[in-house]
């Protein structure tokens, strides 16, 4: 159980799945690079490259996280996606042997629902949005007996999404400030609860999907816009109920970015750098490099890359 009165069992519990999941994951690097590239007057940049994760993003640490620490039933596992989290799912139960069903609404890009099928889940696509493909999954769990799989809103799957930062803080340890991408917020809140107040989290929000932004205007998840470029990763409608405490204890703060910076963030890390993020995997950088966040001069930056579930064209647009 996540205790947030004490930020030494939040790490403690965090290390503990990081030793059970361990085998199953990459360890996936980081990158420093020069700031004046991008022109920011900071310290240092460095990009966590989860891209590189199975599956493509750091949803595969959340699904090895429950699937590893639950008793799954023979019906197997269920779980709710805008992509992402369903490919991760999908290949965790494929490595470990575990049927497993995946709802995704409409919006999901033909990246994720191809890489979802090439794991060999069973998928249904329903419904416009991430809500919509909850709801049926929530059905269909109730029906089959399958285990439901949270994509960011359960104890197991922010402990995953901690994992990154138990290794973002050994690759690079002196870090004043992480900017992290939000949609459900299992990512920041894990990360939240790794660093405590050690180090500055920013979250990071497409402008029209701003969950965690109107959650803590109200005081509490409440439902928000869920639109935009980033849709398919960072817009599920609400924050989750979990996520909310960790995200307003030791969350600094919240920013937002319009889709032409996440474009531009996302066509700049493929230009300059030759890195393949898809649009909600590129929101974080994009705060920094569109003067969203303004870094101090001696900050040290650290920013999650994550996802790469998209494609690249022969002549290099991305898509």
């Amino acid at each position: 159980m996540l205790d947030l009165d004490s930020s030494e069992k939040l790490r403690n519990e965090i290390s503990e799945i990081e030793r059970r999941i361990r085998p199953y994951v990459r360890r996936t690097p980081s990158i420093e690079i020069d700031p004046a590239d991008f022109g920011v007057a900071c310290a240092t940049i460095t990009l966590k490259l989860e891209l590189m994760q199975y599956a493509g993003s750091f949803k595969t640490r959340g699904a090895f996280a429950n699937l590893l620490s639950r008793a799954v039933p023979s019906a197997g596992v269920v779980a709710a996606s805008g992509g992402n989290h369903g490919a991760a799912v999908a290949y965790a139960a494929m490595r470990l042997g575990i049927p497993a069903t995946i709802f995704v609404p409409k919006i999901s890009s033909p990246a994720k629902i191809d890489r979802i099928r090439s794991y060999g889940a069973r998928l249904e696509i329903r419904g416009d949005l991430y809500a919509d493909a909850l709801a049926a999954s929530q059905e269909f769990e109730r029906e089959s007996g399958a285990m439901a799989v949270h994509a960011f809103d359960q104890i197991e799957t922010i402990q995953g999404q901690g994992t990154l930062a138990f290794e973002l803080e050994q690759q690079a340890p002196n870090l004043d400030t992480v900017l992290v991408g939000v949609g459900g917020g299992g990512l920041v809140a894990g990360i939240a609860a790794w660093y405590g107040r050690r180090t500055r989290i920013v979250g990071v929000e497409p402008r029209k999907s701003p969950t965690l932004t109107r959650a803590l205007e109200a005081g509490k998840p409440v439902d928000a816009e869920a639109g935009g470029i980033a849709a398919d990763s960072l817009a599920p409608r609400r924050v989750g109920e979990l996520v909310f405490p960790l995200a307003r204890q030791y969350v600094e703060r919240v920013v937002l970015v319009d889709d032409e910076m996440i474009a531009d963030a996302q066509q700049r890390l493929w230009n300059e750098l030759r890195v393949v993020a898809e649009p909600g995997g590129s929101a974080a950088f994009a705060a920094l490099i569109s003067g969203v966040y303004v870094p101090s001069s001696g900050e040290r930056v650290g920013i999650v890359v994550s996802g790469g579930n998209t494609v690249v064209t022969l002549r290099g647009a991305l898509q």
